[in-house]
């Protein structure tokens, strides 16, 4: 990811700013998913590992990151708080 885009991107929802999700915490949320147990915030139960994702400063709302393009729409974001 860019460190330039970085600086500009924030998330569409809470305004704050983004960063690339620390490899330990990809691994827990994929390993979530492949458990079933991670929605998006519309409620779609995700089937496949993130490659890559983006974290709000706050670390409660995550965004994937797929291809190198950030999604950044609210209803693909993760709630942090369903990872256990």
């Amino acid at each position: 990811m860019d460190k330039r885009l970085l600086t500009i991107l924030r998330c569409p929802v809470t305004h704050k700013g983004l960063s690339v999700l620390r490899k330990d915490k990809l691994e827990k949320i994929n390993a979530a998913i492949a458990n079933g147990e991670i929605e998006t915030h519309e409620g779609v139960r995700l089937e496949t590992p993130l490659a890559e994702a983006l974290v709000t400063d706050d670390g409660k709302r995550v965004y994937p990151v797929n291809d190198g393009i950030p999604v950044l729409l609210e209803g693909e974001s993760i709630h942090v708080e369903q990872i256990v």
